[in-house]
């Protein structure tokens, strides 16, 4: 059983994870939780109302296998820094922490991507929104990376990011999320 947290706040970007979250909670080899700064209510970019199942502070690395991280304006506002010692907690401990669009940013300004394939939004993004970023060499322009226990992924790839998420959480059959990520890729299914 492989356990995920998935960090909301007031203005994430709903759609970044709306194609990975159903196949998180309808896998039985895989428990969601989701949780925001003090638990209570949070409201999406998109206006839903979201009541998160837990806060920060009942979040314990340990427990997870994950953290994803959706983004939103609020990581080019450095408003979500509360959030840095459970990411540096996970990376440390080994754990996979996966990040789209404004959260790669936020990664970059704490120095994560300077030594890790990575991708986001574009390397010019990086460079703006995180002044001392150092991992301008590692950086390839794809739609979603993984390395190390480091998944990053541009704004405009939910697909690929959450097809990265799947393969590395090892939840489904490869077969599986291979058919998956080419039906909602690409319209295309094959048996």
């Amino acid at each position: 059983m492989k356990k995920v947290c998935i960090y909301l706040f007031n203005g994430f970007s709903d759609w970044e994870i709306a194609y990975l979250t159903p196949e998180l909670k309808k896998s039985n080899l895989c428990e969601l939780v989701y949780f925001s700064t003090d638990g209570k209510f949070v409201s999406s970019m998109g206006g839903m109302c979201i009541k998160p199942d837990k806060a920060l502070s009942d979040i314990h690395p340990e427990e997870f296998d994950m953290l994803i991280l959706p983004g939103g304006m609020m990581w080019d506002q450095s408003q979500n820094n509360e959030i840095e010692p459970l990411i540096r907690q996970m990376l440390a401990a080994e754990k996979f922490v996966a990040a789209i669009c404004g959260a790669t940013g936020y990664l970059a300004k704490l120095g994560l991507l300077d030594d890790v394939k990575h991708t986001s939004n574009a390397l010019v993004y990086l460079q703006w929104i995180a002044t001392q970023y150092k991992g301008t060499t590692l950086y390839i322009n794809e739609p979603a990376i993984t390395d190390k226990s480091i998944i990053t992924a541009g704004g405009t790839n939910p697909i690929d990011f959450a097809y990265e998420v799947l393969k590395a959480l090892q939840i489904q059959g490869g077969e599986d999320i291979e058919k998956w990520y080419q039906l909602f890729k690409h319209g295309i299914w094959k048996d």
